[in-house]
């Protein structure tokens, strides 16, 4: 099971920078109140937790025909629907392309010199096609979808939606519909599972299959740390804990950008499935903890001296993995060479976590705040675990910080914007106020 070792977010340990057990006692009734709004299902897009049980088979069978058919797999997607599948495919199958069949690829914004330097390099006759929108109507992966519509009908006429997967809302929306009447395989995203919130729907769960990960691994996973997730007692429930702990900072100590360092390369793009988790569930109201994506070892060179010494708003926490699965012994070569020979007969495994100590303590030393959750290692169990571990988390934060943490009202605002621009019907008055903007524009340019 995953664990947090939080010692260095203490006063025993850092001093006043720290928070007290009378910090987090005191605020016993809001943790009480967060945690029966979670428990209680307050909101009903807490579904979520009910994805542990779903029935993979058509999933699976998905995935089987998907490996068979294809030396291509495109996902199209955006926010959610794609660095869900990223992270998964980034930490269980790294360097995937180099080894394996199909090659992944994720278009996750509609930048079109990008676009164009993919289709040179894949053969869209031997390309499936997955499309990733619960809405079916975001624009970006609407505006993906009719170019490789339209590409594929050219190639495949009338075979063409035989290449396609739609993973959409099981009943509305345009992709729904399109679905329906070309005759498209569709996977469900259940309607009160928000985009965020569902890499362990048919939106991740195809990727991993696609790729030979056991989707039922990652939801075993999430399962077995599901009971824990949701004990009444914030000193045994880790994402309670996690909630509460930078909750309290942002309140008593002003630390408010909550990084997180991952000390192996292949949980990057989890970083990053976090930042969105977090930020767009929680930024709203005036309110908000900002997520910063980091990298051990990288980034001890690039940013561990602004944490040190920097600004006093931040709050580490790392993630450090026990077991690899493979390490290096550094070979004893160059023996007279000061500041190379101390390295031989260590290993890269060593020398990783040996880094990630140091990090912390040089923080614990600095009196900034910081904290560890180690994972045993990384395969589909315990990736599990830590989705369903940052997604209960975040749910308490929201509640916690008294806002939803499953609307995103400020993203809706930018989008209705974009459907003025591009003259979308019924966004009349928004296409004025994008006029009215562009005219204003500009006065300070130089």
């Amino acid at each position: 099971m995953i664990s947090i070792d939080y010692s260095n977010m203490m006063e025993e340990y850092i001093g006043s920078k720290g928070l007290s057990n009378l910090s987090i006692n005191n605020i016993s009734p809001q943790i009480e109140k967060a945690y029966k709004m979670i428990a209680n299902r307050e909101w009903k897009q807490l579904e979520f937790i009910d994805l542990l049980s779903q029935d993979t088979a058509e999933i699976k069978k998905a995935g089987r025909y998907i490996k068979k058919s294809a030396d291509n797999f495109l996902l199209l997607g955006i926010g959610g629907s794609a660095l869900g599948p990223r992270a998964i495919l980034e930490a269980l199958s790294p360097f995937h392309n180099l080894k394996k069949r199909p090659r992944v690829f994720i278009y996750d914004n509609v930048d079109p010199r990008t676009l164009k330097n993919l289709l040179s390099i894949i053969d869209l006759k031997k390309t499936f096609i997955n499309v990733i929108s619960k809405s079916g109507s975001t624009a970006e992966t609407a505006a993906s979808f009719l170019i490789l519509w339209d590409k594929m009908k050219r190639i495949l006429g009338k075979d063409a939606s035989k290449r396609f997967v739609i993973t959409t809302d099981p009943e509305k929306g345009s992709l729904r519909k399109i679905a329906n009447d070309e005759k498209i395989l569709t996977l469900p995203v259940p309607p009160n599972v928000g985009g965020r919130y569902s890499v362990l729907s048919p939106v991740g769960l195809l990727t991993a299959e696609v790729t030979g990960i056991d989707c039922n691994e990652l939801l075993r996973g999430a399962s077995d740390i599901k009971s824990i997730c949701l004990n009444n007692d914030v000193y045994k429930n880790p994402a309670l804990l996690f909630a509460t702990l930078l909750f309290l900072m942002d309140k008593e100590k002003n630390r408010h950008i909550n990084v997180m360092v991952p000390y192996m390369d292949s949980l990057k793009f989890l970083s990053e499935w976090f930042c969105q988790l977090w930020a767009e569930s929680l930024g709203k109201e005036n309110k908000g903890l900002t997520p910063y994506p980091s990298l051990g070892t990288t980034d001890q060179h690039s940013q561990l001296q602004l944490w040190i010494e920097g600004p006093p708003d931040k709050v580490i926490f790392f993630i450090r993995v026990d077991d690899f699965g493979t390490d290096i012994k550094i070979p004893a070569v160059f023996k007279n060479i000061e500041g190379y020979n101390y390295l031989s007969g260590h290993t890269l495994k060593e020398l990783i976590n040996s880094e990630q100590e140091a990090t912390e303590l040089a923080l614990t030393k600095a009196g900034r705040p910081n904290f560890t959750i180690t994972v045993p290692q990384i395969n589909a169990y315990y990736l599990g675990q830590l989705f369903f571990f940052f997604e209960m988390a975040t749910a308490f934060a929201g509640a916690l910080l008294e806002v939803n943490p499953f609307d995103q009202p400020g993203v809706e605002e930018g989008k209705n914007l974009t459907y003025g621009m591009m003259g979308k019907k019924g966004f009349e008055e928004k296409k004025k106020e994008v006029d009215e903007y562009r005219k204003n524009k500009g006065k300070w340019r130089i």
